[in-house]
């Protein structure tokens, strides 16, 4: 696999997670990868219903916020791990609700020349 070739199916499976949870694609996203980092930024619409929430202080959209990353960083590891075959160490991400933009780190076990080799190992089970 190339670097190229890794790009494309991260932006894949990243826009795959949120239609699943959002039911809608993203606008735009963008790649980057370093040693054993990958950098996905994305701009998706904010979910409609929530921005009732988002006046007064917005605590409870921040709250409700936090909830869709959290079960999204669950998803995106689970896809990332069976799709690819790698190992994530750790998956971070933020969402700016005012700019609609989407900010996720992962942290893969290894290195991505190593997952570009095939030779990163499938997270055992248990």
């Amino acid at each position: 696999m190339t670097p190229g070739d890794l790009k494309q199916e991260l932006m894949r499976i990243n826009n795959e997670v949120n239609q699943e949870m959002f039911g809608t694609g993203l606008r735009w996203q963008r790649v980057d990868l370093l040693d054993d980092r990958i950098l996905l930024m994305a701009r998706n619409p904010r979910v409609k219903a929530l921005s009732v929430f988002d006046s007064g202080g917005g605590f409870t959209a921040r709250l409700m916020d936090l909830a869709l990353v959290e079960e999204y960083k669950k998803r995106l590891r689970k896809a990332l791990e069976d799709r690819l075959g790698c190992r994530v160490r750790s998956l971070l991400k933020d969402y700016d609700p005012a700019e609609e933009l989407a900010f996720t780190l992962v942290v893969l076990h290894g290195t991505l020349e190593d997952l570009l080799r095939g030779s990163e190992q499938p997270r055992s089970a248990g």
